[in-house]
């Protein structure tokens, strides 16, 4: 992506995607209004790609600052350019156009930009998000992904959503889509954890081959919500080599992380409900990494996953059991 002249990629369909987005997730402590305020910072700020999803139940909240910004005459909807996803328990075909009208219905659009499969593990159908046995395990199932896929391109032919994509895929879950006989439409991308700690180079590079955008999410590392991500895990702005980097350009650690992503091609989202940093993370545009920074960054690779998904790990549609 040439970041001198555009600051959008073009997807595989046709369609453009600001190549830095605003993450919405939030942890359950934090009150759902932040969401619509971080929204309407960000939009102000320059945003104008948000990344949200059913599952983080705050979509109302993201929608109404969107509306919000739209009747103020700060942007027009076709400048904006949203995501939602499919959440695990409306894998099944017939489930997944309801699972996108009701997304729709709580942020009274009438259409998304981008419409993906969450995970490719899917969970049993129902109102919980996490169902769970007696046990307490959460209870999987198997749904042919190629038919959730076929339902997803339905969504798009019916202009619910512009592209369809998905996330947290590994290289063989896409050469299953890519390879369904009577595929309408490629996946425009492949959302997945993506920093300096876990590179992902090799499944960059495949992705690449196939004209499929990776789109980063915990490029700061990660908030470590105890549900997702373990306590002790690394502190990724911490890391020396992304501090003695940072001062050289005069940046923060957050923005060189950043930085990095998008010289090698990969659309980032950066999560933040703090005014201050949404603002922060998106001065990335106004300086450059070299060949030599960019190596010494390549070098923190370790393969460590904040988002490893462990009630999945014995599913026969676990992503991370293969190296990329």
């Amino acid at each position: 992506m040439d970041l001198k002249r555009s600051r959008s990629v073009k997807l595989n369909d046709g369609h453009s995607m600001p190549v830095l987005g605003l993450g919405t997730l939030a942890s359950e402590e934090v009150p759902k209004s932040r969401a619509r305020e971080a929204t309407k910072v960000a939009i102000d700020v320059g945003y104008r790609h948000f990344d949200a999803a059913y599952v983080y139940q705050n979509e109302e909240e993201v929608g109404q600052a969107l509306r919000e910004k739209i009747a103020d005459g700060r942007v027009k909807r076709e400048d904006l350019f949203y995501t939602t996803k499919l959440w695990a328990t409306f894998f099944r075909p017939e489930l997944v156009r309801p699972a996108l009208e009701r997304s729709l219905k709580k942020l009274q659009l009438d259409y998304v930009d981008l419409f993906i499969i969450h995970i490719p593990v899917a969970m049993k159908p129902g109102e919980e998000l996490m169902p769970k046995d007696d046990r307490g395990e959460i209870i999987l199932e198997t749904v042919d992904l190629r038919d959730t896929w076929v339902a997803l391109e339905k969504c798009k032919d019916a202009g619910l959503t512009k592209s369809i994509g998905v996330s947290n895929f590994n290289h063989k879950q896409l050469d299953m889509i890519l390879n369904k006989p009577g595929l309408k439409y490629k996946p425009v991308c492949n959302q997945v954890e993506c920093h300096p700690y876990l590179n992902q180079s090799k499944l960059l590079e495949f992705c690449k081959s196939k004209d499929i955008v990776l789109v980063a999410y915990s490029v700061l590392g990660s908030q470590r919500d105890p549900k997702w991500v373990q306590g002790d895990s690394p502190l990724l702005l911490e890391d020396p080599v992304l501090k003695e980097i940072a001062k050289k350009h005069n940046r923060n650690p957050g923005q060189v992380a950043m930085r990095y992503q998008l010289q090698r091609g990969v659309v980032v989202l950066a999560k933040s409900f703090n005014e201050k940093r949404i603002k922060d993370n998106f001065q990335v545009f106004d300086f450059e990494l070299t060949p030599e920074d960019m190596k010494a960054i390549d070098g923190l690779n370790r393969n460590f996953r904040y988002f490893k998904l462990p009630f999945a790990a014995h599913h026969p549609w676990y992503p991370f059991s293969e190296e990329y």
